[in-house]
């Protein structure tokens, strides 16, 4: 058995000061120590998916992270791990526990997941290894991840199992403390019979957001398609899949380049899909995080098939989460107030209707998604580690 401030301190010698996952009894020492040390961060996401993309957008971002999770919210991760952080190229490390380890007694839900985690890593072509039992095991586990995690820019792995590390007291309060806003909206009065186009809506988005101190991720589809096509530019980044992982993507970005406006570009759909994080970003956000969601009620690329967005007021999920600001509207006024306010605590929203359809003869990307983030890396000068 270790402690937790062993594994942990020789971890931050080496760059790891961000920690980002969903609980599990093995991990409590773990979450209580970085919890304990104002000089280390946690994240406390809402599912095991989000907590990789926003490990992954703090990576991207130029800090090494660590994603924390129980194998059996292994499969929620799948997609980020094999669509966003192989595509991209993003290293950063998975503390995964071993519950229904085969020949260890468990829970009957643990036993298929405990017997299968390691064959998934291998599937997914993420190296791992044992989590160190023996202290005097950390330091060269530790240096074998690094040399990984910088040699191949891709995840890989540590499986911790049971009464792996030794327990450690709670001190501090984990979780930031926000008051709910007021949604403010203008009831889609704008233009009720004439919403705008995503082409229009792109190009005021683009209008406000500088190539010098502005980040744009654009979520998967024709989202980031069009945007692609209206103006390829350097601080953008098109989600080609992982989707709705844009806005806990964005959210580590964000995190880890303050100085920087980071601007999501989301979906209804995939806000559908992911909408447990927009309490993450209520809690953890901060005012340099703008998230525009555009809501033409259907799934656009994959053939218009409806969502229920029609019975979904966004911004009232926004403000109910803790965004310092949440707006909704259907014209392009709403846009210029979400990007050019100023006085908010914490992250800004905005719902905004849009009509179904895309531009004509709609291309994809001509870079793949590793050079498309190195380039936004290079522009900012950021680095994948200290």
């Amino acid at each position: 058995m270790i402690s937790a401030e062993s594994f942990i301190e020789a971890a931050r010698a080496r760059g790891f000061t961000r920690y980002i996952g969903v609980p599990c009894s093995y991990l409590t020492p773990f979450i209580n120590y970085v919890i304990n040390d104002d000089r280390l961060s946690y994240i406390s996401s809402s599912n095991e998916g989000d907590a990789v993309a926003t490990a992954a957008g703090l990576a991207a971002g130029g800090e090494r992270s660590v994603a924390m999770m129980q194998n059996s919210g292994l499969g929620n991760a799948i997609n980020p791990l094999t669509s966003l952080t192989h595509v991209f190229d993003i290293p950063l490390l998975i503390i995964v526990t071993h519950r229904g380890k085969p020949g260890c007694k468990d829970e009957p839900q643990h036993d298929l997941m405990g017997k299968i985690t390691t064959d998934l890593f291998d599937l997914m072509e993420i190296p791992w290894e044992p989590f160190p039992v023996k202290e005097q095991d950390i330091e060269t586990t530790l240096n074998r991840v690094t040399q990984v995690l910088d040699r191949r820019q891709k995840p890989c792995a540590l499986v911790m199992n049971k009464d792996t590390v030794a327990p450690h007291p709670l001190k501090s309060e984990s979780i930031p403390s926000r008051t709910n806003t007021e949604c403010q909206r203008n009831s889609f009065a704008g233009k009720p019979g004439n919403p705008v186009s995503r082409e229009q809506a792109l190009r005021e988005i683009i209008r406000y957001t500088p190539v010098e101190n502005s980040i744009v991720i654009a979520t998967t589809g024709y989202t980031g398609r069009e945007l692609f096509a209206i103006d390829d530019r350097r601080n953008q980044i098109y989600m080609v899949g992982s989707m709705g992982c844009a806005s806990s993507f964005a959210l580590g970005l964000s995190l880890a380049r303050p100085a920087l406006q980071t601007i999501i570009i989301d979906g209804d759909g995939a806000g559908l899909m992911r909408m447990g994080n927009f309490a993450t970003i209520g809690s953890y956000g901060q005012n340099n995080l703008l998230h525009i969601l555009l809501d033409n009620g259907v799934h656009d690329s994959t053939g218009a098939q409806a969502t229920v967005s029609n019975n979904v007021n966004f911004a009232d999920v926004a403000a109910a989460c803790g965004y310092g600001l949440a707006i909704s509207g259907n014209d392009l006024d709403t846009i210029k107030e979400i990007l050019t306010c100023k006085n908010t605590d914490g992250a800004r929203f905005a719902h905004l209707k849009i009509k179904p359809g895309a531009i004509d003869d709609l291309p994809r990307p001509d870079l793949p998604p590793r050079a498309v983030l190195r380039r936004l890396t290079t522009h900012f000068n950021i680095g994948f580690h200290p």
